[in-house]
């Protein structure tokens, strides 16, 4: 079935739970992240924000990528959400999915902003880079209702 994967570091929260879930008809949330499983407290206020008739499955990065290659998931209108460039490359690069969504990476000492929520640094710029010359296309957009943007044309 569908796949939307899209990088934002507040992993659930409003714009995914209440916008984007509804917009793309979204029946299973997967949030794939390492150290999630170690941060009670997060994982308490996800469990919590996790809209009803929604199913939510937590896996790392690895994990994440078993389920996907195995087939598991094809039952499912499927959400992916992870935290960072980082894990979106680690992600993409082991599954072959062609298109990423960003909605918002966090910000750090080094990191440029290249639009509103978006910071890199030249690591994440390197593996955007990467990510383009093996056809993913990445697009830049906060809310269905705002207007996307080409992460190329951004670095």
């Amino acid at each position: 079935m569908e796949k939307f994967f899209r990088v934002d570091f507040r992993l659930l929260h409003g714009q995914v739970g209440m916008t984007w879930i509804p917009y793309l008809g979204a029946d299973c949330l997967l949030i794939a992240n390492d150290h999630i499983m170690d941060n009670t407290l997060l994982l308490t206020s996800i469990r919590m924000a996790k809209p009803s008739g929604v199913k939510l499955v937590i896996k790392t990065i690895e994990d994440s990528i078993a389920a996907l290659n195995s087939g598991v998931t094809d039952k499912y209108h499927l959400m992916i959400v992870v935290d960072s460039i980082e894990d979106a490359y680690r992600l993409l690069k082991k599954t072959g999915f062609k298109q990423l969504n960003i909605g918002a990476t966090r910000f750090a000492v080094g990191k440029k902003q290249v639009l509103d929520g978006v910071y890199l640094d030249e690591q994440d710029m390197g593996r955007v880079r990467e990510l383009a010359q093996d056809g993913v296309h990445m697009e830049v957009q906060m809310i269905p209702s705002k207007p996307k943007t080409d992460i190329m044309t951004l670095i």
